[in-house]
């Protein structure tokens, strides 16, 4: 028997076996399928308990910081308040200018105008302001964490679980003890913009540090450098560009929790008018708040992604001493003429363009005229796939739904379709796949939330000790026990659910639109500003359109989690095929390989690392949109995390994150474990941080 079937084969197929025996046994064995509330140790009551502790100790300690904080953000919204618009636009538009050329000079103006003409330029200011503040304040805690790792192992290894933890967990479930702390206010959106921010500065700086070459750390030391010149001098300038791109996701990362500065109390910025607005159901208003933050996101991020890509010698000679002294002659004359010509100092109100009600009675129209074919589309997607994975075939297949029942006949019908693609596999060899479909057939047949949960626990954890090994298999048993200990494996199962169809789904049609937009350039200079404004527009102005078009359900939450979460497989799939080894693709050529064999049997093989780390970063942002999802009626983790947050209750809200942070860590080894295998398996050389 050995022989005949591989240990995988055999343990998948034992896990079918498992999971289809518990099930019929439901009636007789109800707790092997339903975990036991009598067996639950929330973990709440402790947390809370020690919350209130820590709060009694230290909350006037870090009150008094949250107010010493409010100083320099109220500085900095009255600096670019009190500036005239013209002025600060020609400076952004000379940084653009020296950053990368005439381009972007060009798109920046454009941003600035666009923001000044929609009449949001003072809520840009605001927010603007919190950016300036903390993004250094990130930077510099960044660094200082990425030193230390480099320096210390013992260190590094604590570091690198706390950053993945800060990245999984959503914002909203650490935002709540920040909230209990700091108290309600900017400081509080400052705060959590810096925890939430400073992780890629940490990453990119231990990443810089470890990659200076040894041949020129010699040097240093055969020159006679101390340990401080060493570092300052020849580590840090080594670094400079790998660190510079630590700050490019740094500004991106920090910029993008403006949304929630203003749920926790921020100042009249455009994060408030997206949250106001959204509330309202406004499409119009929302989304052009809403295009004020990507405009200002993909500004700032090819700002300083142009910096980060040059070195300092080659962007002065770019920018040469007379741009910034004509640029500062031109910001100098622009100061003193706003004093006499007012346009330039404020915008006039006349010259504002606001066509929300326009946009508002558009999508009304559009809704009324295409009703039938919206809920023909919407409850195709829901009856015949989201519901079947759900709650499984058994129960999602009625009249109702489908048209017929599931009767007998139906269901050994099933099975023998099940059995028959099995026993293909099994006499072409394929003795794991045959296994694995038929674990498929149970699991389809069942529904994902009702598989017995020692079977799924099982599932789980095998899957992550084929791809990863038995150190992640063991805290992947750890991580999920504690799911089950928790009382929260029902909203876990739920938020596999319908992460699992929106990464299935993100990672199919990304990967080939990738694939696509590798091969034509008309392609990928299309998606490339769709992307853009994608990955950089407000999560809660992405769930809008689908709420005003599709009304609130899991439908319109998976396909707000899609918009958000396709972007990486598509970037991820177009460069890793266009930035393999030339020599490769060449020696394909020139043995007289077609475009399509080029593509499908070289290309794709090697690009599939990069690949893979694409399906990484969906999973991430999937479970991330969540919480967002948790808006429009979804009932995993995500509204445990809201609950938590609405009520106060420390415990309730940390748990569903620590839950979401379990999901995502164990994810995101096992894409990165099966990436490495084929990095290694081509030859391609990569380093994780």
């Amino acid at each position: 028997m050995s022989r005949l079937l591989n240990r995988p084969a055999l343990v998948w197929g034992a896990l079918a076996a498992l999971s289809l025996a518990l099930y019929l046994l439901r009636g007789q064995l109800p707790a092997l399928v339903t975990y036991p509330q009598s067996w639950v140790l929330s973990p709440t009551a402790p947390m809370n308990a020690a919350m209130s502790a820590f709060v009694a100790a230290f909350g006037p300690t870090f009150r008094f910081f949250g107010w010493l904080l409010e100083f320099p953000v109220s500085a900095a919204q009255m600096v670019l308040q009190a500036l005239p618009w013209s002025v600060i636009a020609a400076f952004f538009v000379l940084l653009g200018m020296v950053a990368s050329g005439w381009r972007l000079a060009s798109f920046i103006a454009a941003s600035l105008l666009y923001m000044a003409v929609i009449g949001y330029w003072e809520e840009s200011m605001n927010t603007l302001a919190i950016v300036l503040i903390s993004v250094p304040m990130a930077l510099l805690l960044g660094f200082a964490v990425g030193v230390l790792g480099f320096y210390s192992d013992r260190a590094r290894r604590v570091i690198m679980p706390t950053l993945d933890i800060l990245q999984t967990v959503p914002a909203f479930a650490y935002l709540l003890p920040i909230l209990i702390l700091f108290g309600f206010g900017t400081t509080v959106g400052l705060v959590a913009s810096v925890l939430y921010a400073f992780s890629p500065m940490v990453r990119n700086t231990i990443l810089g540090l470890r990659a200076v070459p040894p041949q020129v750390i010699e040097a240093g030391l055969m020159s006679g450098a101390t340990p401080a010149q060493l570092f300052w001098k020849v580590r840090v300038p080594g670094a400079q560009n790998q660190m510079l791109l630590g700050v490019n996701q740094t500004t991106m990362a920090s910029l993008s929790m403006v949304i929630i500065a203003a749920i926790i109390g921020g100042t009249d910025d455009i994060g408030w008018e997206v949250i106001s607005s959204m509330r309202k159901a406004q499409f119009g208003e929302s989304l052009l708040a809403g295009f004020v933050i990507a405009l200002m996101a993909m500004a700032l991020d090819r700002t300083t992604f142009a910096f980060a890509k040059r070195d300092r010698f080659t962007t002065q000679e770019a920018a040469g001493p007379n741009l910034w002294v004509i640029g500062a002659g031109v910001l100098g004359a622009l100061l003193l003429l706003s004093f006499v010509v007012p346009p330039l100092a404020q915008w006039p109100e006349p010259w504002v363009f606001y066509p929300a009600d326009a946009m508002n009675e558009a999508l009304r129209s559009f809704i009324l005229t295409w009703r039938e074919a919206i809920e023909t589309i919407k409850n195709t997607a829901f009856f015949f796939v989201m519901l079947p994975i759900k709650i499984g075939l058994q129960q999602a297949v009625s009249p109702f739904t489908w048209g017929f029942a599931m009767t007998p006949a139906l269901v050994a019908a099933y099975a023998a379709l099940v059995a028959a693609g099995a026993i293909w596999a099994f006499v072409k060899s394929h003795h794991t796949l045959a296994a694995m479909l038929l674990l498929w057939g149970v699991v389809s047949y069942i529904g994902l939330t009702n598989m017995p949960w020692p079977a799924l626990f099982a599932i789980l954890v095998y899957t992550a000790y084929v791809t990863a090994g038995a150190r992640l298999a063991l805290g992947a048993a750890i991580g999920l026990g504690f799911l089950l200990l928790a009382g929260i494996w029902p909203q876990t199962v739920l938020s596999l659910y319908l992460c699992g169809v929106a990464v299935l789904i993100c990672f199919v049609l990304g990967t080939g639109l990738g694939i696509w937009a590798s091969e034509s350039e008309t392609v990928s200079a299309v998606l490339r500003p769709v992307m853009d404004t994608l990955q950089t527009m407000p999560v809660f102005v992405i769930l809008i359109p689908f709420v005003m078009v599709f009304k609130i359900g899991e439908f319109t939450a998976l396909l707000a989690v899609i918009a958000y979460a396709i972007v990486p497989a598509i970037r991820y799939t177009e460069h890793g095929l266009r930035n393999l080894p030339r020599d490769v693709t060449e020696a394909a050529e020139a043995i007289g390989t077609t475009r399509w064999q080029l593509l499908y049997k070289v290309k794709l093989p090697l690009a599939l690392p990069a690949i893979m780390l694409g399906l990484n970063q969906t999973i991430i942002y999937g479970i991330g949109m969540l919480v967002i999802a948790a808006l429009v009626g979804t009932n995993g983790l995500g509204q445990q995390i809201y609950i938590g947050l609405g009520d106060g209750d420390f415990g309730v809200g940390m748990t569903a994150g620590i839950g979401m942070a379990v999901i995502a860590m164990v994810a995101d080894r096992i894409t990165q474990a099966i990436s490495r295998r084929k990095q290694e398996q081509y030859g391609l050389a990569s380093e994780f941080i």
